[in-house]
């Protein structure tokens, strides 16, 4: 009867392993499904839509073959339409039947100029004003991730709808003409190791029961027969019969057994092993338990609220772009430089720091713009152009930096408009990053100071303190750089009337400065809004036999450098610039406006008229 079972569990055994086997060769059908895209005409750009690189279910990999460089891309469709709407290009897309079509797509008549920075952009608009000059799409901000190659590209991808990729040589030359998508097929053989690993331990069960039938049939004897009388036996000296015989005992000693048994065992063990080893995960059914969800608290944006300028690895490249370029500017003192990534108030303190310092040996370099890590990001919710984001940069230990940097056009790159020292450790409410903000208008009424009348409230409380009709829209017990306004003017006068209070006069006054403020909302209705504020520092003599005169060895000659005269009978004028950051609330609310962050800076001089 084992040897029946033997058998059955041999056939069982062989049936289960090819069918097993037989999923994963012969039934098992493609990995993968390719599309193949071939443009038949010279564009300098391809846009490969989100739509048809999700036509299929899984990961996407694009292939792009072509002579020379291979550059690709990929951001939001929106972007990159925006980004080519000035030139020709194919635009490769589902049409309404699922087929993926190429189809070119004419520049748009009323398309802005691209403000390119490339010199030889510049000059190949020159030869050709006509229609707008190519332009290399690498290095753009509006790019979340980038790839290049030569001659073939291949990139996996896992893109939505809504993001696409832009595929080019270098924006003068054609795009590379032939595309390949591909995407993997789902072919899993959930049964197969299971089939495989089932057949042999059946396999195993047919040879124990196979060794244990011939084993049984050894040691039975038979049916037994009555015979005659055997004569009676006594004991033989078996080491003396084979000494007289010449015979040596060859029976095996019970280790050389046991080896021969242990090695019979190893066997099938290592037949399962390697089994094992040739299935792969999708040859086994995946049994997953889906985790408890954890609630948390969650901002819904509204449905008219559209998506935010950049995502928090954009804004963490934009920024340490930004760090790297104004730190080259810093170094070579080259204004024209740093206003290809600064603008505003933010330039224009670089721009007499660079004076100053090719001028004075001592003069201390501003702080570095710091390019990471990204603590706080809240950009603007909104698809079109100028768009704005703020950061905080840095932490603890180092410092925390708060900017605003602003974007003019899809072609320009964000350069950095307000900077400051993060002086509040204020939580306040901001929508996360993948949510947004809106842009505040600069005359918004909702909030407890319209940001165009902020500057100028601040002003008025520096000049007057306590006695500013604006004093008590202001948190005090938080704001460091009043007190420190008003301890500096203090001691600078002091120090100017012990010796000059007879022929001169010293006086202060702090203005709104000219720069637009730039604000984005927060939860609670209250928006982050930066301003400038220049101080004026006015020194005029006060006899007309008295004159004003700046020493050759004096320890603060940037007057002298920057007004270009040594003396003057009317007076110097300094203005330093303020880049202020202030939290302002709701004007239902109860809460005050909070300083959040500062920096103060020398910003220009000149001689009285």
């Amino acid at each position: 009867m084992r040897f029946v079972w033997a058998v059955a569990a041999f056939v069982l055994a062989a049936l289960m392993i090819g069918a097993g086997v037989a999923q994963r060769t012969v039934f098992q059908g493609p990995t993968s499904y390719s599309e193949s895209i071939e443009v038949t005409q010279d564009v300098p750009y391809v846009l490969v839509d989100g739509a048809a690189l999700a036509s299929h279910p899984g990961a996407q990999t694009l292939r792009a073959q072509g002579d020379g460089p291979i550059f690709a891309a990929y951001g939001r469709t929106d972007d990159l339409a925006a980004w080519l709407s000035p030139w020709q290009y194919a635009h490769v897309e589902v049409d309404d039947e699922g087929a993926i079509t190429t189809t070119i797509v004419e520049p748009e008549a009323a398309a802005e100029e691209p403000a390119g920075d490339d010199a030889a952009a510049e000059d190949a608009a020159g030869e050709d004003a006509a229609s707008p000059a190519p332009l290399n799409p690498a290095g753009s901000d509006l790019w979340l991730d980038e790839f290049a190659d030569e001659d073939l590209l291949i990139e996996t991808l896992q893109l939505p709808e809504d993001m696409s990729v832009l595929v080019a040589a270098d924006g003068a030359t054609p795009a590379p003409a032939k595309l390949t998508m591909t995407w993997p097929v789902v072919n899993a053989t959930p049964w197969a190791g299971p089939l495989v690993v089932g057949g042999a331990v059946l396999l195993a069960v047919g040879i124990v029961l196979y060794i244990l039938g011939i084993r049984h049939v050894r040691r039975s004897r038979g049916p037994r027969r009555k015979g005659l009388p055997m004569p009676v036996t006594e004991p033989i000296d078996l080491a003396t019969a084979e000494e007289e015989k010449g015979v040596i005992a060859a029976s095996p000693s019970r280790r050389s057994l046991g080896t021969r048994r242990r090695r019979f065992a190893v066997v099938p063990a290592i037949g399962l092993s390697v089994l094992l080893a040739g299935c792969t995960s999708d040859a086994w059914p995946q049994f997953s338990s889906s985790p408890t969800p954890t609630p948390t608290a969650t901002v819904i944006a509204p449905e008219s609220q559209q998506a935010p300028a950049v995502t928090e690895a954009q804004a963490a490249q934009i920024l340490a772009r930004i760090s790297e370029q104004v730190a080259a500017a810093d170094e070579a003192l080259d204004a024209n430089a740093a206003a290809k990534r600064l603008t505003g108030p933010a330039l224009a303190e670089r721009r007499t720091n660079y004076t100053l310092r090719a001028a004075i040996a001592e003069q201390k370099p501003l702080p570095a713009i710091p390019s990471g890590p990204v603590s706080i990001l809240l950009p603007q919710a909104y698809d079109g152009w100028p768009r704005t984001f703020m950061a905080v940069v840095g932490d603890e230990e180092a410092g925390n930096t708060i900017m605003f940097v602003t974007q003019d056009d899809p072609w320009s790159g964000y350069k950095l408009s307000y900077v400051g020292g993060l002086d509040a450790t204020t939580e306040l409410p901001l929508a996360p990053a993948y949510v947004g903000a809106a842009q505040v208008s600069p005359d918004n009424a909702f909030l407890a100071i319209a940001p165009e009348k902020l500057a100028a409230a601040y002003a008025d409380v520096l000049n007057k303190g306590d006695s500013s009709e604006y004093a008590g829209l202001f948190d005090e017990a938080a704001d460091q750089f009043r007190s420190g306004v008003a301890n500096d003017r203090a001691a600078r006068l002091d120090a100017f009337n012990q010796t000059g209070a007879e022929t001169g006069s010293l006086t202060f006054e702090s203005v709104p400065g000219s720069q637009a403020p730039v604000s984005l909302a927060t939860l609670e209705n209250g928006a982050i809004v930066a301003v400038t504020v220049n101080e004026n520092e006015t020194v005029r003599p006060t006899t007309e036999e008295a004159v004003i005169k700046l020493d050759a060895d004096s320890p603060n000659p940037t007057v002298a450098t920057l007004t270009g005269a040594t003396q003057s009978a009317t007076g110097f004028t300094t203005t330093f610039g303020d880049q202020l950051f202030f939290y302002v609330p709701a004007k239902s609310s109860s809460e005050r406006i909070q300083l959040l962050g500062y920096s103060s800076h020398i910003l220009d001089a000149k001689v009285i008229p």
